[in-house]
């Protein structure tokens, strides 16, 4: 494998095989850069720990990995990858400038899924940390809250209907 590679990665240079590619809008200029993917990457000592944490409880998969660091994806609708995440240990050399060690405030990763109540009542059983318990929010979330190994918050949601006339009262101001 070549050296280049990892770095290549995280620049989001390289396609990934499997990896769902939507045409050009017709009115796109060429000059005009394409997002191919946008994912946090988190950088901490615990890489493993978080890997195994967001494998096991939400059914990542590893797309690629090295002794410092694992780019993940979650499951998928349909065909391609499902949304994405990365971790990188601190020590390694090619860590860009600005990914300081991630010190647990400032972050919210959000995870929707289909059952909250499922994934809460196995997280839970597993002895994984609930930072938030199960609740049903008026605007139409069922969610809770968990912290990774890494010290990342993870605010897990799945999407019902919200309470009667919530959103008409929250509707924005009319520009």
């Amino acid at each position: 494998m070549s050296r280049v590679l990892p770095i290549l990665l995280l620049a989001g240079a390289l396609p990934l095989p499997g990896a769902a590619t939507a045409p050009e809008p017709p009115d796109t200029p060429p000059s005009t850069v394409r997002v191919r993917d946008l994912y946090p990457l988190i950088t901490t000592p615990a890489m493993t720990a978080a890997r195994d944490f967001h494998v096991r409880h939400f059914g990542f998969r590893v797309l690629f990995e090295a002794n410092w660091f694992v780019y993940l994806s979650g499951p998928a609708d349909g065909d391609g990858r499902g949304a994405t995440l990365a971790f990188m240990t601190p020590d390694h050399p090619s860590r860009p400038p600005g990914a300081e060690v991630f010190n647990g405030e400032g972050m919210l990763l959000t995870v929707e899924v289909a059952d909250a109540s499922l994934l809460y009542d196995k997280l839970r059983r597993e002895g994984a940390p609930i930072l938030h318990p199960l609740t049903d929010e008026p605007w139409g979330q069922r969610r809770f809250m968990t912290r990774d190994p890494a010290g990342v918050s993870v605010d897990v949601v799945q999407q019902i209907p919200p309470q009667d006339g919530y959103w008409e009262r929250h509707a924005p101001a009319a520009r």
